[in-house]
């Protein structure tokens, strides 16, 4: 082995164990990965003009869009991707389906306004769906990196007045992730505490712990502030834990002489070397893009080794909460047409059980159906209890008024049976009003639950829905209308006045009217009317609900179910099963979720595999190479 082939392959060992792990965060954000949790990543933030841009050539190697105003529109993930086998390739994509290749470094421009034009519109909109540009080179490090647009203070021409919001919204969107490195980039030659840049990242990350801050123009700093931008490079002005780089990139004059960045790379180095104040930098590795490159991989790697361990646990946690979601309308009817038809027999048998076991109260749905209707029967108890009172007051006032409005030609003591009978009709008529109302507050509430039945069996299938819907509805007005006639037949029935002699009697004893010395019989009316409405009402107190709850709860459910088997006769099972569109779009996305996050899984349990292995092999390779030298 060559004396240059040992640090070629400590090299090579390095990007070993830096790519895998950025390429891990790069394929989980291309299946998705990014919509179930959030990702490590470095956001880059800079103001207008900052040289942001700038910095992003020199680490990507080729020239991204440059002008005035808002240049960077979309967020833009840059994926460097070293590899000395190949000379240079690139691949952008956008949206769900758009991926060009190309092979021209000087298409990058032309290729990214596309996108941008295509996503945020043509002009000066802006917009936070993400254009990725994998750019693969011998020349590039590995590193993946979001450029997000520059902070803009004031509109201009053509621009919303709330431009500014929409940018400082879309960077927050990013920077709040606190698993997101975030980027400064601040020019030397301005007042760093009053920078955007510092300042949003301050918000979001008040300690330093995970904000890095770029350096640049170095080369535009007035004379004797030299000082000041040491002070601020060793982290004495505003701390950074993870701290500074200077670097210089080419100016507007060099871009617009066609210096090329190789060459401006090369200028940066010589600019260091020969800088008074600025040289000790290099041997502090705090000046350069080479070297702000090479303290971002590893910066990178760092977060998401640390991440790892939370993400693996997250994307667990999710698997199983979308796979208990996908459980619950997994399935659907099957296709073959035999198959299909036992499906149907199941998913209406158990609709049915469920009807008939809430018509016997063994289970709950919402509420409590016996505990609303017994709330209600107890109203309508309350109700002829008043009415005894009302009763009682009326036949008082009827005895006494009898000589003054009905009495005859008879003598006193004898009195009109039928003038009695009259007000016990009367007044046993008033209460048919409450007794249909309480019918159909039953009925309501009844009905209600069955439906809410039907909307949870058959959630999955219109068709059933809709047909159980209706007949419900339907089977719910014919048993109305059989209680408000055996109701009224009831009342009408009350309208004869009778009862058993001796259960007359129990009644009347109860109230004393059975013995007395006074002549006037009269006197003992209103105790025998008031013992012949305590029978009524006890009738009428049990009769009308358990004529309400056995035909619109317990008849109804045993003729829905009866209706709804009668579908199994037909011969169209495949429009009955029909499914809502709805719910096969959310299973395939729910399915996708799952395929997202199994795959997200493996990916992290295969690196963790290789990481051990690699760590032993790197360490083998940094042994050799020590040798060697």
């Amino acid at each position: 082995m060559s004396s240059d082939d040992g640090p070629r392959m400590f090299q090579d060992q390095l990007a070993e164990k830096v790519r895998p792990f950025i390429d891990l965060v790069d394929d989980m954000r291309s299946i998705g990965i990014d919509k179930e949790l959030p990702l490590p990543a470095i956001a880059v933030v800079g103001d207008q003009s900052s040289g942001k841009s700038s910095v992003l050539e020199f680490l990507s190697g080729v020239a991204l869009p440059r002008g005035t105003g808002i240049v960077t529109r979309c967020p833009l993930l840059l994926k460097l991707c070293n590899d000395r086998t190949v000379k240079w390739e690139a691949v952008i994509s956008y949206g769900e389906k758009y991926r060009h290749e190309f092979e021209e470094p000087s298409e990058v421009v032309r290729h990214v306004e596309q996108a941008q034009n295509s996503l945020a519109g043509k002009g000066v909109g802006i917009c936070d769906d993400l254009i990725t540009l994998k750019i693969t080179s011998s020349t590039v490090c590995d590193l993946s990196l979001i450029d997000l647009p520059g902070i803009a203070r004031v509109a201009v021409k053509g621009q919303p007045d709330d431009i500014g919001v929409q940018i400082k919204n879309l960077i927050m969107k990013f920077i709040k992730n606190k698993i997101t490195i975030i980027l400064a980039v601040v020019p030397c030659n301005v007042d760093i505490a009053t920078t955007e840049a510092l300042k949003m990242a301050q918000e979001v990350d008040p300690e330093g712990t995970r904000t890095m801050a770029i350096l640049t123009k170095p080369d535009l700093i007035d004379p004797g502030a030299e000082k000041n931008v040491l002070e601020i490079v060793h982290n004495k002005v505003i701390v950074l834990n993870m701290g500074y780089v200077i670097v210089k990139c080419r100016g507007q004059k060099k871009i617009d002489e066609n210096m090329s960045i190789t060459r401006a790379i090369e200028e940066e180095l010589e600019f260091f070397e020969n800088h008074e104040h600025f040289r000790s930098l290099l041997r502090e590795e705090k000046a350069t893009t080479k070297c702000l490159a090479t303290k971002l991989s590893n910066a990178l790697v760092k977060h998401i080794k640390k991440s790892l361990p939370q993400m693996s646990e997250t994307i667990k946690e999710r698997l199983g909460e979308v796979k208990h979601l996908l459980s619950q309308i997994e399935g659907g009817p099957p296709m073959e047409p035999e198959e299909k038809r036992k499906y149907l027999i199941q998913v209406i048998t158990d609709f049915n059980d469920q009807i008939t076991q809430l018509s016997k109260g063994d289970i709950i749905v919402e509420e409590n159906l016996f505990v609303l209707m017994r709330k209600e029967f107890t109203e309508w108890m309350e109700c002829l209890k008043n009415s005894k009172s009302h009763y009682h007051e009326v036949v008082q006032q009827v005895v006494d008024e009898y000589d003054e409005k009905h009495r005859g030609s008879e003598l006193p003591g004898f009195s009109n049976y039928r003038v009695f009978q009259n007000v016990v009709q009367k007044l046993v008529a008033e209460l048919k009003r409450p007794a249909m109302t309480t019918l159909q507050t039953i009925r309501d509430m009844v009905q209600k639950q069955f439906d809410h039945l039907s909307k949870e069996s058959f959630k999955n299938y219109p068709y059933l829905h809709q047909v159980s819907m209706k007949r419900i509805e339907t089977i719910q007005e014919k048993q109305s209308n059989i209680v408000k006639e055996r109701i009224v037949e009831q009342f009408e029935m009350e309208m004869q006045v009778y009862t058993q002699d001796e259960i007359f009697n129990k009644h009347s004893r109860k109230e004393g009217t059975e013995d007395g010395s006074d002549h006037d019989t009269r006197s003992k009316y209103p105790g025998l009317l008031k013992a012949y409405y305590e029978i009524v009402v006890q009738r009428l107190a049990d009769q009308v609900p358990m004529l309400i709850r056995y035909f619109i709860l317990k008849q109804s459910a045993k003729i829905v179910c009866s209706e709804m088997l009668d579908l199994l006769h037909r011969d169209d099972t495949d429009n009955i099963l029909q499914e809502d569109s709805e719910i096969g779009e959310y299973r395939a996305k729910l399915h996708a979720q799952v395929d997202r996050l199994i795959q997200a899984n493996d990916k992290i349990s295969s690196l963790r595999e290789c990481d051990v292995l690699s760590v032993t092999k790197f360490r083998d390779v940094a042994k050799n190479r020590n040798m060697l030298i």
